[in-house]
């Protein structure tokens, strides 16, 4: 199934409704506790590595943590659709330099 990011971003926004994520009763949307959920979902899919669980359980990982981004664009009332498309314009303009774990793409110097 090929789905638009709008379309995407619509069933999270329903899934939050659902769990009334932005009331006060369950703290609004406490951009701390996200961003804590988020890296112990990125600590889940690097256990699937570290484990060697199957690529089933890592897509499940890998699509958690991309429902817990688009919930923050919707906590956080950001354009994500135009935040990334101005990252990738800016970031596509980046040389791209080789360190010791592998490639990296960044505007800083190394050291």
């Amino acid at each position: 199934m090929s789905q638009t990011f709008a379309q995407m971003l619509e069933r999270v926004d329903e899934f939050h409704k659902k769990h009334d994520f932005a009331s006060e009763e369950n703290n609004g949307h406490d951009m701390s506790y996200r961003i804590l959920l988020t890296i112990e979902e990125l600590g889940e899919l690097a256990e699937c590595f570290t484990k060697g669980k199957p690529e089933s359980q890592k897509a499940e990982e890998l699509a958690d943590i991309l429902i817990l981004i688009l919930g923050h664009a919707i906590a956080m009332d950001v354009d994500l659709e135009t935040a990334f498309d101005l990252k990738m314009k800016e970031i596509m303009k980046r040389p791209a330099i080789r360190g010791e774990l592998g490639i990296r793409v960044t505007k800083y110097n190394q050291e």
